[in-house]
């Protein structure tokens, strides 16, 4: 299918409602995107993942498919990504489709037969259960589990005609396909060479890992609120791995196009994620997991973060580097459509945030793993500043907000929660320019603009050469032209540095180190730089590139990349 190409690849998505509007309805487009792609080009970016573009009622901000073959008219028109496909070809870049096939949206043609009818061909397509015995349909405890759905409630939805529950593991509006049914599968399989025939260059697999349930579903351990933990019986089941290469099979094999596989596999283990990636078993190229973006979770869930334990974190990151070592292969993210803005999250997106956001892209970019960089990070984008529950779009968050004063919560704990971590941070428009509404719409945005794009946006940003942007574009160019980043060794120095964060990469006859204070004060960090040329740094592009010792004083969150070369054999 591919060889690992994408192991020197860098990766940008694009959030299509939230990237560029070209109609003026306040909604980004396919033409929007086509209109940018001469900035993404000049970014030095290798693959765009675009989030869905397919029709949707639009439950989950297009999570929701009803129809895998065809773009929602809020996007445009095939005619319009067929447009963006071969422009994105000719500028040398790949162009990668998300896949959501865990869930349609219950306006699936494939639902809508589903629920026709008990005696429906396609009822077993989906997950169909009656109520639990003893209870009728639509009572309190009568769902056939008692699992949690991921946006809050019970995972089962009542059906009044036929007296019968479906399962969804996230909005009521996404039931969960049946992937038991062998039909379902090659629906699937068929839907997705569909694409690729069409020359897209792979996929971003939404979810992937909650495909295969425990058979037969029963009850998880029950928590706050009286629902259950179902993840331990959905999540990374029995038949995950054989799904996944069936689909290798029936779908990758035998085409000579070097295409990108990602699963999103949230809760995946180290173990799982070797087993997923290990290039002999044929399954993905890489995952993506979420230990490291959970690490500031606090008791009350993701709307009760604490502060950042550097420690933890380094020893998170450094688990799976080691862990998946040199067989399995690894997505490197802070931001993306799900998640904060890292600047505002593990940064400073005040007095240091150009130069905390340079030294959390230092850390991230070097790693062994292919980086993604999410639409606006590159710019060092910070978190939206909503300050009314009315100004939120995010099903989640405004869910959570109900269910958090249903359970006694203050209505400013909660908004502080949602200021912090919810997903609609990731999902104001992008700041091109310092007009109205940032150059992303010439309309009324379909969610509120983030103030501070009048100085924080790409038009000032590409004229400034100290700027986050060209910092990204030089971290893309070190990616792209030493072989010691994209095949090297790693490891952790310093692990036990609260402020620190360090670490060495080794191929051959040459190393490269990451050493970056990821804090307001000025550190010394005990690491030996004596014999290395320091490649870059997040300082002022025209400064003196700082000299080599046996330690490394650090400004507050400065960073510096070394290298050195030295010469292997007998003592």
């Amino acid at each position: 299918m591919s060889s690992d190409w994408w192991k020197s690849a860098v990766v940008y998505q694009i959030y299509p409602r939230s990237f560029q509007d070209s109609n003026g309805d306040g909604i980004g487009d396919l033409n929007g995107i086509r209109s940018r792609l001469g900035y993404l080009q000049d970014l030095g970016v290798d693959v765009l993942w675009l989030s869905p573009i397919y029709a949707s009622p639009h439950a989950d901000n297009g999570y929701d498919i009803s129809d895998y073959q065809a773009i929602d008219p809020a996007f445009g028109t095939m005619h319009d990504f067929d447009a963006l496909l071969a422009e994105v070809h000719e500028r040398g870049m790949r162009l990668v489709m998300d896949l959501v096939v865990n869930h349609t949206s219950d306006e699936h043609p494939w639902f809508l037969e589903s629920r026709a009818s008990v005696r429906s061909p396609k009822r077993d397509w989906y997950w169909w259960r009656p109520p639990r015995p003893g209870f009728e349909l639509g009572t309190p405890g009568a769902e056939p589990t008692n699992w949690r759905a991921f946006f809050s409630g019970p995972t089962w939805e009542p059906d009044e005609e036929s007296g019968e529950y479906f399962l969804h593991l996230f909005h009521p509006k996404q039931p969960d396909l049946n992937w038991e049914n062998p039909e379902v599968r090659q629906a699937v399989y068929a839907m997705m060479r569909w694409w690729l025939d069409k020359g897209v260059d792979g996929f971003r697999m939404d979810v992937i890992n909650l495909i295969s349930k425990v058979l037969p579903l029963e009850d998880g351990e029950v928590g706050e609120g009286g629902l259950g933990n179902g993840f331990p019986l959905y999540a990374c089941g029995p038949r995950m791995h054989e799904f996944l290469q069936e689909m290798h099979r029936e779908v990758f094999d035998g085409r000579d196009a070097e295409l990108l596989t990602v699963g999103e596999m949230p809760g995946v283990t180290p173990e799982d994620a070797l087993l997923t990636t290990d290039p002999d078993r044929r399954e993905l190229d890489m995952v993506f997991q979420f230990d490291h973006v959970d690490v500031d979770h606090g008791p009350g869930g993701k709307f009760d973060p604490r502060p950042l334990d550097l420690v933890r974190l380094k020893a998170i990151l450094g688990r799976w580097q080691d862990e998946l070592g040199e067989r399995g292969w690894n997505s490197l993210y802070w931001d993306n459509h799900d998640q904060p803005r890292v600047v505002s999250r593990f940064g400073d997106d005040g007095e240091h945030r150009a130069r905390s956001a340079k030294a959390l892209g230092a850390v991230l970019h070097l790693m062994r793993g292919t980086p993604y960089i999410y639409q606006g990070e590159e710019l060092g984008m910070t978190n939206a500043g909503l300050d009314s529950i009315d100004d939120y779009r995010d099903v989640e968050s405004l869910n959570a907000y109900d269910e958090l004063l249903a359970q006694g919560w203050e209505a400013g704990r909660i908004m502080a929660g949602l200021r912090a971590m919810s997903r609609d941070n990731a999902r104001t428009p992008v700041q091109w320019d310092a007009t109205e509404h940032a150059g992303f719409t010439t309309g009324s945005p379909w969610i509120k603009v983030t103030a501070n794009h009048t100085w924080l946006n790409a038009e000032a940003q590409v004229e400034d050469l100290d700027s986050v942007w060209h910092f990204h574009r030089a971290l893309i160019q070190l990616r792209h032209a030493d072989p010691v980043i994209a095949h090297g060794s790693f490891e952790m120095l310093l692990p036990e540095d609260p402020r620190v964060f360090a670490y060495r990469r080794e191929l051959d006859d040459a190393a490269v180190m990451v050493v970056a204070n990821l804090s307001g004060e000025p550190v010394t960090a005990a690491i030996d730089v004596s014999d290395s040329e320091c490649l870059l740094h997040n300082g002022a592009f025209d400064a003196p590139r700082p000299g080599a010792g046996t330690e490394v004083e650090l400004e507050p969150w400065e960073a510096r990349i070394y290298r050195t070369e030295f010469a292997r054999g007998s003592d």
